[in-house]
């Protein structure tokens, strides 16, 4: 129970850390991304954002990678300016001198009218992509334009360590405001928003959610001469948002959860203008408490253990398990939807953390279980054999309230005088006795694999053929009828100092139909056989007594039993019945030629053969005493006219 608690503590960390751990990291961050895509607005182009950009062919006209043309950029600014843009944010940084192209750039940011944002990197921000020279020549090149329109933005992106850029960068009060915090102004609604982007998807193919211009066309005079051109493009600029930025191959990639679909990088400027556009629309994703995620990853693990607990049947776990999985993976697509920022929501964790809660519970219901069906097993060992204790445990139904009809061999037994001497000893001695006897007696039935019916005081009643039959019961039943017999010898021979001595056990044999089955209530059930034939075996353990045997067997048993060392005992009328039985007394120990010899003088004795008869007297008079066979000779000269003897 403390490993199961244990692996249940540990189930519902790992849900609620998942973010934070190899390899499942990895299954969340994919889950996530589906999440968003299945999320994302597919939209038409955005009238309020566009993009003028360098772009590869920009690079092979100017003949410059790095840093990008200036003079370009000082024209289409000075153009841009008087075209009625709300905001312009360039998303190039400054971090190094351009001779001969500075002066014309910086005259032109010095000019502008317009809201301009500068990108602006720190080293504290950025360390592996700006260098302290580099951020000194930045910071200076700021500086000539503060208190004007143009102003620093920060450009720092924070994307996962899989260089997918999910969420918005964090906000900090010592850097200059983010771009799209920037640019947006006043009509930005998610200044200080954190949580993930909110990518859109383009509603057609033809028409990306962002226009984008190149920023050659604003810098080309011999277009902007031709007034109906100049009217064009100013349209597309006046009243709206404007990014300045690179296109390029190679620089400044990102991928998305979009990637995914789409197989594209999006460029960091691109990723600012769907930033822009979702903080126009004040689209901020409602995050989820550190608290309720720990709520989700305890519910999971319990939902896992309780489906352990219920131990169910495959019919039922199946259906469950399927509902349960489904209803832990569409939750998190869920709560996206409806505007729930999921990143962080350990949805890959719930499932893990289900498997790893019901993998802990099943363990220690399979635990537990085994050890209660190793009790019930015993405790049904103790009645029934091992074999038939097991097939009741595999398929309890076997326990219900019913009944049938089977042939069956029944051994009853009794220990003679117990009853008085139970009255000359200590009531606990008593016990101790008893319960010593019954256990010997109980273990030869069951080595010889019957099924204990009862005990009554001393006596014990069992038989063979049920709930199991074997095609070697009667033999069974007879050598356990015997070994009973040499047990209770055993019993006697072997009882304490100062216990007055022990009577021999008698056992009676007969085979025969009876109702075997569960008999009682719902409160307690006994397996027991009911019939004739349980009380015959019970008359001929009683006859013992009169024939001076220690075991008899019926006729029906002992042609069933296969065995041969049997010698006849007469025919006699038991106790309370009318009809007269042939009996027989088993002598494992005689040879096969004794046993046949004297059988067949027997027979021919009972018949009413005068020199059998004679002959048995002679053999009983030259053996060592046989108070069974001298019984039977007393019982031949008594018995009526039929050939039987009616014993008392």
């Amino acid at each position: 129970m403390l490993l199961t608690v244990a692996g249940l503590i540990l189930a519902v960390v790992v849900t609620r850390h998942a973010w934070n751990i190899p390899f499942l990291v990895e299954a969340e961050r994919a889950l996530f991304d589906g999440r968003q895509i299945l999320a994302a607005e597919q939209a038409d182009q955005d009238s309020r954002i566009v993009m003028v950009t360098y772009t590869d062919e920009t690079l092979i006209a100017t003949g410059k990678r790095s840093p990008l043309d200036r003079a370009i950029l000082a024209k289409a600014l000075t153009r841009l300016d008087g075209m009625g843009a709300k905001a312009i944010g360039i998303d190039i940084l400054f971090d190094q001198a351009q001779p001969g192209e500075d002066a014309a750039l910086i005259a032109a940011l010095g000019s502008m009218k317009t809201p301009t944002f500068l990108a602006h990197a720190s080293a504290d921000m950025a360390e592996d992509k700006i260098l302290f020279g580099q951020q000194a020549f930045l910071e200076a090149f700021h500086n000539r334009f503060s208190g004007g329109p143009v102003k620093p933005a920060s450009i720092i992106v924070q994307p996962d360590k899989d260089n997918v850029l999910r969420r918005w960068t964090r906000f900090s009060a010592k850097s200059p405001p983010r771009m799209p915090d920037a640019v947006g102004g006043a009509e930005g609604l998610l200044s200080r928003y954190e949580g993930s982007i909110a990518y859109r998807l383009p509603k057609f193919d033809d028409r990306p959610v962002f226009n984008a211009i190149p920023i050659d066309t604003f810098a080309d005079d011999a277009i902007f001469a031709i007034p109906e051109a100049a009217t064009v493009f100013s349209e597309q600029v006046k009243g709206k948002y404007v990014f300045v930025g690179g296109t390029i191959q190679d620089i400044d990639l990102f991928e998305t959860p979009l990637t995914r679909v789409t197989g594209k990088e999006m460029w960091g400027m691109e990723t600012f203008a769907h930033m822009l556009a979702q903080s126009l629309d004040g689209k901020a994703l409602r995050p989820i408490s550190s608290n309720m995620h720990w709520i989700g990853a305890f519910l999971a693990v319990l939902y896992g253990g309780l489906t352990a607990l219920g131990n169910l049947r495959l019919v039922v776990f199946a259906p469950i398990f399927i509902l349960q999985l489904a209803l832990l993976v569409a939750l998190p697509f869920l709560f996206s939807r409806l505007g729930w920022d999921t990143y962080g929501l350990p949805a890959a964790g719930w499932i893990v953390g289900w498997f790893l809660a019901f993998a802990a519970v099943s363990s220690a219901v399979r635990t537990i279980g085994s050890e209660q069906r190793k009790f019930a097993q015993s405790a049904l060992g103790k009645y029934l054999p091992r074999d038939i204790a097991t097939e009741i445990m595999r398929d309890p139904a076997n326990l219900k309230l019913t009944g049938q009809k089977r042939e069956i061999f029944v051994v009853f037994t009794d220990l003679e005088g117990f009853t008085k001497l139970s009255h000359a000893i200590e009531p606990e001695m008593v016990a101790i006795l008893l319960n010593r006897y019954l256990e010997m007696l109980s273990n030869v039935v069951l080595d010889h694999g019957g099924t204990i019916d009862k005990f009554v005081g001393d006596a014990v009643v069992a038989f063979w053929g049920a709930p199991i039959s074997r095609a070697d019961d009667g033999e069974r039943a007879v050598r356990a009828a015997i070994a009973m017999h040499q047990a209770g010898e055993t019993f006697r021979l072997t009882a304490p100092e100062g216990v007055p001595p022990i009577g021999k056990t008698r056992a009676g044999l007969h085979f025969g139909e009876a109702i075997v089955g569960n008999f009682g209530g719902e409160g307690r059930i006994q397996y027991t056989a009911l019939g004739d034939s349980m009380n015959t075996a019970a008359r001929l353990e009683s006859a013992n007594k009169q024939t001076k045997t220690s075991v008899l067997v019926s006729r029906e048993a002992m042609e069933r039993s296969g065995l041969d060392f049997f010698r006849p005992m007469g025919r006699v009328v038991l106790r309370g019945r009318a009809t007269p039985i042939d009996i027989f007394e088993p002598l494992p120990d005689a040879s096969e030629e004794e046993i046949k010899a004297q059988s067949d003088i027997i027979f021919r004795a009972i018949d009413g053969d005068v020199q059998a008869i004679t002959q048995l007297k002679a053999q009983n008079a030259k053996q060592s005493p046989d108070p069974g066979l001298a019984n039977l000779l007393e019982r031949l000269s008594l018995q009526d006219e039929g050939g039987y003897f009616v014993l008392d």
